[in-house]
């Protein structure tokens, strides 16, 4: 096991290296750049680049990138253009909203991903597990920013249920708890429509394998009840690809959530990369980016453990 991590961790930090390059050759290569987001559309050329001189964004890009890894390795990860601000303080500020956001998406996607997918499996064929079908795929080729907009339509215009905005209530001093819910539930339940279509699929498949094996007709010769079968047996071995799935969709989770947070006005890492990235504050567009990488791998390697947990075999494969 202590092979395998080590062995990943090595792997995945070339990918992530070779990641944050490309968003960093190609966020600097872009038409533009800060001093007009800074400055504004009628700057003059002058002050355009005395504000890059001030910035350092006038030195050839190799050693602005040598300059950001040199940093980074001394556990810095510079300051923003626009904002002013170290970027590490203004990750922080913006990560534990989206720490809640993911956490609670991902926790009600596995959930019910488990719930559908065994029903799927259990009548393959049937009614029910068709009808579960064609949700998932309706919901999963819809594109997130369409579902977020007819949640916002339905639940916070027409039936004014919960607000289609921020993470909480303005006008409250102390919010409560329940205010922090309400303004998660239409941004939580959008990407769990959008996770759900995806995993629940994965799963009732795998539960419909597992049915269909040589030790699930044994069990059944010899007397023993479905239930047993189902939930002792059969769903221990079918979380294998689900698990799997849940750490492979990290990015596809994450990307989904750029536009969620920025249609919802959500103060997330996802609205500001959005924020970033129009306005091109590379500092704070190319640490996001890493922490998407080492999310990613982290994801995986998360994935490959419990795996390991599920079935010890795995760990040796």
């Amino acid at each position: 096991m202590i092979r395998m991590i080590t062995t990943r961790l090595a792997s995945s930090s070339l990918s992530i290296v070779i990641l944050v390059t490309l968003v960093f050759v190609m966020a600097h290569l872009t038409p533009g750049g800060p001093a007009y987001s800074i400055l504004g559309m009628k700057a003059t050329a002058s002050s355009v680049a005395q504000l890059n001189a001030r910035l350092g964004l006038d030195a050839p890009l190799w050693k602005q990138y040598a300059i950001w890894w040199w940093h980074l390795l001394h556990g810095q990860l510079g300051y923003s253009y626009l904002l002013n601000r170290p970027v590490g303080q203004l990750l922080w500020q913006y990560e534990r909203n989206t720490l809640v956001f993911y956490i609670s998406a991902i926790v009600i996607s596995t959930a019910l991903s488990i719930g559908l997918g065994l029903l799927q499996g259990v009548y393959y064929g049937r009614w029910p597990a068709k009808l579960i079908g064609a949700l998932q795929l309706g919901f999963y080729a819809l594109p997130p920013f369409f579902v977020a907009a007819m949640l916002v339509l339905w639940f916070a215009v027409q039936l004014p249920l919960f607000p289609a905005s921020g993470i909480t209530d303005l006008r409250a001093v102390h919010p409560s708890i329940g205010s922090y819910i309400a303004h998660l539930a239409l941004p939580v339940t959008t990407i769990t429509l959008l996770t759900v279509a995806s995993l629940s699929r994965y799963f009732g498949e795998a539960v419909r394998e597992e049915l269909g094996k040589d030790y699930v007709r044994t069990a059944m010769a010899k007397g023993v009840r479905f239930p047993s079968i189902l939930f002792g047996h059969v769903l221990r071995n079918a979380l294998r690809p689900l698990v799997t799935m849940i750490g492979l969709s990290f990015p596809y989770i994450f990307t989904g959530g750029v536009i969620v947070e920025s249609v919802f006005n959500y103060p997330g890492l996802g609205w500001l990369m959005w924020r970033s990235a129009l306005s091109q504050d590379y500092p704070v567009l190319i640490a996001i980016v890493l922490i998407i990488g080492l999310l990613t791998v982290l994801g995986n390697l998360l994935a490959d453990l419990v795996n390991g947990l599920l079935d010890p075999r795995a760990s040796y494969e």
